[in-house]
């Protein structure tokens, strides 16, 4: 396979895993709903769809390391890591019952992944090119 090749196929990944995770994440709100409305069983469903979200989080976050080695872009990754670890954090205070904390933090990691999904979409991933600090014997036309 070509290193292009191979590069531009980070990328895909990235994006696919930022798709999937989005809508993941969006079906929690939907399965709280449902627990709250009296099915008690909408409860077992938001449990489930945490342990999906956040291994799916997981997963980008591999993606994302990904990127940053072979694309040279640490963004995604910086992102992505801020992002797990208010998952993180939620996922534990949901299990906890500590809701001041849950609910607050997980309408912000909806919203932060909206613009992530936004942002792979949008923005190039491709391969940036190291800048080469020219030193003062390079930037010198005495010699």
């Amino acid at each position: 396979m070509p290193v292009a090749h191979r590069r531009r196929l980070s990328g895909w990944v990235l994006r696919a895993v930022v798709s999937v995770h989005l809508v993941a994440i969006f079906g929690q709100p939907v399965f709280a709903g449902v627990f709250l409305s009296g099915d008690y069983d909408g409860l077992r469903w938001h449990e489930a769809g945490a342990n999906v979200t956040t291994s799916v989080g997981y997963v980008q976050l591999i993606a994302a390391i990904v990127v940053w080695v072979r694309l040279r872009q640490s963004w995604p990754f910086l992102v992505t890591l801020a992002l797990v670890v208010a998952e993180t954090v939620q996922y534990f205070a949901g299990m906890d019952g500590a809701l001041w904390l849950h609910l607050p933090l997980g309408v912000i990691t909806i919203v932060a992944l909206a613009v992530v999904f936004i942002a792979v979409w949008r923005r190039p991933l491709q391969r940036r090119e190291r800048v080469r600090a020219t030193t003062a014997q390079e930037g010198d036309g005495d010699e």
